[in-house]
């Protein structure tokens, strides 16, 4: 088996995604001896903003300058790491209402025309990436963003992962949240104790 690990928090040691990611992997590795990890550290070394050049290098035309040809490289590494993936463990937190441009990044390089999803003549979206994967998310954010609550409409974080691989035809995703993480460190370590609880309760 092998497991895909993908942090794309900038808060280094700080950050709760991270730590919450790094106890994920380990029960994994737990429960299954002998899986393979693959660590992607999105926030040290994050791929280049998709620009026009990336769009064009993929519909065949000419790729100019050894950053993007590099970067194209850096893609096809993360759509190969993806394709062989058993286990995907994401760690997400919120900045500014979404996902980390980072992370935004590495999406912006599995989401690709004719790599992981084709339209039809008729419109039909067809995908090609195995469908028998689990994906782990480890949300984490400063507020509370629950249906019911003031912020709900505020949410655009876990819903768009959700939205990203439910388009790439995988249904198997965990989300596992500390929130409220600005609320003091009651609150905070409140939330991280039940997203630590939630953690030992997955069970493949």
């Amino acid at each position: 088996m092998k497991l895909l690990h993908i942090d794309s928090s900038i808060s280094g040691a700080q950050s709760v995604s991270r730590t919450l990611t790094a106890e994920i992997v380990k029960c994994q590795k737990a429960l299954h001896p002998g899986i393979e990890v693959v660590y992607r550290d999105l926030a040290a070394d994050p791929a280049l903003h998709l620009s026009h050049a990336h769009v064009d290098a993929w519909t065949g035309g000419t790729v100019e300058g050894a950053a993007l040809s590099c970067d194209l490289e850096t893609g096809e590494e993360y759509l190969a790491e993806l394709f062989v993936a058993d286990i995907i463990v994401i760690g997400a937190p919120m900045y500014n209402f979404s996902v980390p441009s980072q992370l935004k990044a590495w999406i912006d390089r599995i989401v690709v025309e004719g790599q992981t999803f084709e339209y039809s003549e008729s419109g039909e979206l067809q995908t090609f990436l195995p469908s028998a994967k689990k994906v782990i998310i480890a949300s984490t954010r400063g507020n509370v963003y629950q249906p019911g609550t003031p912020t709900a409409a505020h949410e655009h974080h876990e819903s768009y992962l959700l939205t990203v691989f439910s388009f790439l035809g995988l249904h198997d995703v965990t989300v596992v949240r500390a929130e409220g993480l600005a609320f003091g460190p009651d609150t905070r370590d409140a939330a991280i104790s039940k997203a630590r609880f939630a953690i030992a309760t997955i069970a493949v």
